[in-house]
């Protein structure tokens, strides 16, 4: 059977189509990251939850794929066994808030025997523990629901532990009830904070555990084998997922529509919907008051039907719920992801549209900075995602949309226009990626002809990609900034520049994701599937990889708090940073660009700097609540760290009014607006310090 499967699929990862793949589109960090289960909405009986002859099939092409064509190939082994049986569990139950000790112990004895079940196709353990799983599920549902109908004291000072990764399994019912009774109390709490009455909040609660237990009970035996086959790809590296045939088909379907609702990417964890990327152009994006991390906990439809509970709720559901006609109104309760535990959700208001293709190209704008009374004027291209029209393209159409040609347009517009500028600045912060032609011929906008990126497939083959165009559309000064979101594509831009000495590099480390995934069909039917499968990975031109690490930034600005525990670093089984041989490239100039000088100018003008000095405190604010694992359960305690958040956040707003020399507390700027301009602001001084240098060093 495998001869079988060699000869139809072996061509997909041949030396000769791996380039063609990874050459075409570097899918954005954010969209494809995880695979939800998805349920029928019926719900699924225990008979029917047992392996079928397709997952057998399934299964052995996976295996196959895994070996033979990952860029890292699978060692199916006691080792690798060891870690799916964990991840599998923690796939189940994140917050080991349903398994008992005992349920884990029960299951021990598998724990080195997942590597037999792939290799035989066996998969009936499996289903066995998800049965296990689904009866605890039950069980806690209808005891959360119990619970309802006695009195809490909120006077009591006690905590709830609602962030239990770290934590050992339950070690019996008393422990579960113990937790889940703190639970439901948690759960009255916060709707009582938001002011439900006790009959409002009862049946908001008993729909919510309703929901939880019916959630589960409907994943049919395919959401079963794809839960467990992710345990397994994901144990082998982060990127790599299965989608059975009706996740291939809604994967399919919501790439088409990516382009249409409130422009956000959403996943599901825990019993949250949460927002994994916010798409630029859209109305997520565009208002601004939507960011990653955050958790949408309910969903109204207009400006005043009733927002509905939408905790336990089916990815799915929740999705149909936001989507709508353009046009028409969404209010969203949103969580915000860097608000502390217990913290009062925001409603936000939406009107749904197509995202706007022109708000996600490139767009330029003008910094001023004034030093020793002489005024400095930098461009800006802010470029949110790297876009090229390849139908057009392909089609011969001579005006087709690309980042290339937007940017070099705006490089002629801001060099030409009066006054001209002093020196520009690529803005990448958020970038995602997009399509590796783009970053390739961006760069070459900027050096002359030479290798821009090194790609190396999972046979150990390496070939570059070529800037051949010896033609420099701009050769003043030029910086690029970064941030943690900034990835694929974006860190091959800026890596190029980097190493080639062409400018320098700002910001905060950047993701880090330097592989290629290409999504594979499992047979030519679609029953069985597909696999998105890392395949190929990017190098520099100096030969570092950009994986794990990413991009380093010449100048690091304060804001790189956690970075090691930000993109690809924070991912388990992230493959590790490697090295190639150098491509043979020539520099910007004869001798290496030495930009040590520029940080501590930095770090003087910053520490000197109130703005700067209040967006390090939020910053950290932020990593403190992230960090938090215990909430108090007294109702006085609480509401007093509800006031004491929203006292300081209003003291934070008006420092930050101040700070940017805003006109008062009506002023119509944003938060988010002034933090994206001190930054700004600080690349145009970090530049004009090279401009300094430069004249300084000349004879």
């Amino acid at each position: 059977m495998q001869q079988h499967y060699r000869r139809s699929f072996g061509n997909l990862f041949n030396a000769k189509t791996w380039r063609a793949l990874c050459s075409a589109v570097v899918v954005p960090f954010g969209m494809l990251l995880g695979c939800t289960a998805t349920a029928d909405t019926r719900e699924v009986t225990l008979d029917s939850l047992s392996p079928t002859i397709e997952h057998r099939q399934a299964t052995e092409v996976i295996v196959y794929y895994m070996e033979r064509y990952h860029y890292s190939p699978a060692t199916v082994n006691d080792d690798l066994s060891n870690q799916i049986f964990d991840r599998y569990l923690e796939s189940l139950d994140p917050q080991k808030s349903f398994l008992l000790a005992s349920d884990v112990e029960e299951f021990e004895p598998y724990r080195l025997k997942f590597d037999d079940a792939l290799r035989n196709e066996d998969l009936n353990t499996v289903f066995d523990i998800f049965k296990r799983f689904r009866a605890r599920v039950e069980e806690r549902a209808l005891f959360a629901t119990e619970l309802l109908t006695q009195e809490f004291d909120f006077t009591l000072d006690e905590s709830y532990a609602f962030n239990r990764e770290d934590s050992a399994w339950l070690e019996s019912n008393q422990a579960a009830d113990d937790l889940w009774r703190k639970r439901v109390k948690n759960d009255v709490l916060n709707l009582r904070l938001a002011e439900q009455t006790e009959e409002e909040l009862t049946d908001t609660l008993e729909e919510r555990y309703e929901r939880m237990q019916r959630r589960i009970s409907q994943l049919s035996a395919n959401d079963v084998f794809q839960i467990f086959i992710n345990a397994f790809t994901l144990s082998v590296e982060p990127h790599t997922s299965y989608f059975s045939p009706r996740s291939s088909e809604e994967f399919n379907i919501n790439m088409r529509l990516s382009l249409e609702g409130i422009g956000a990417s959403l996943q599901t964890e825990d019993e949250y919907t949460v927002v994994r990327r916010v798409i630029a152009g859209g109305p997520a994006a565009m208002s601004e008051l939507i960011a990653p991390d955050d958790r949408i906990v309910g969903v109204g439809q207009g400006e005043k039907e009733e927002i509905v509970d939408v905790v336990s709720w089916p990815l799915n559901d929740v999705v149909d719920l936001i989507r709508g006609p353009k046009g028409s109104t969404v209010r969203l309760k949103i969580l915000p992801g860097n608000a502390p535990a217990g913290s009062p959700p925001n409603v936000i208001t939406l009107v749904r549209d197509k995202i706007k293709l022109e708000e996600q190209a490139a767009k330029s704008s003008v910094v001023e900075i004034t030093r020793n009374d002489k005024t400095q004027r930098f461009g800006v291209i802010d470029l949110p995602t790297f876009y090229l029209d390849s139908a057009a393209r392909a089609q011969g159409q001579k005006d087709y949309r690309s980042t290339t040609r937007d940017v070099e347009r705006l490089i002629n517009e801001l060099t030409s226009a009066e006054g001209g500028v002093d020196g520009i600045i690529v803005d990448l912060r958020g970038n995602g990626g997009g399509a590796l032609l783009e970053a390739t011929q961006l760069t070459g906008l900027f050096i002359e002809s030479g290798p821009v990126v090194q790609i190396k497939n999972s046979d150990g083959e390496v070939e570059a990609e070529r800037d051949s165009d010896p033609a420099v559309a701009y050769e003043g000064p030029l910086a690029v900034l970064v941030d943690r979101y900034s990835a694929s594509a974006s860190e091959i831009f800026a890596a190029a520049i980097q190493d080639y000495g062409r400018g320098v590099v700002l910001g905060e480390p950047t993701f880090g994701k330097g592989t290629v995934q290409s999504v594979a069909p499992l047979d030519r039917d679609g029953k069985l599937g597909q696999l998105k499968i890392t395949m190929a990975q990017f190098f520099r031109v100096n030969g570092d990889g950009t994986q794990h690490r990413g991009v380093i930034p010449d100048v690091l600005f304060p804001t790189a708090i956690d970075s090691d525990a930000q993109g690809e670093r924070g991912l388990d089984n992230a493959l590790p940073w490697d090295a190639v041989a150098p491509a043979k490239y020539k520099g910007w100039s004869n001798q290496k660009a030495d930009y040590s000088y520029l940080q501590p100018l930095h770090e003087t003008r910053y520490q000197a700097s109130e703005s700067f000095e209040l967006l390090i405190d939020e910053l950290e604010a932020q990593r403190v609540a992230r960090n938090q694992r215990l909430i108090s359960l007294n109702e006085k305690v609480r509401e007093q760290e509800n006031l004491e958040r929203e006292a300081d956040r209003e003291k934070r707003e008006e420092l930050f009014r101040k700070a940017f020399g805003a006109s008062g507390p009506d002023d119509s700027e944003d938060d988010e607006t002034a933090v994206a301009d001190i930054i700004l602001e600080e690349a145009a001084n970090v530049l004009n310090d090279v401009i300094d240098s430069s004249r300084q060093n000349k004879p």
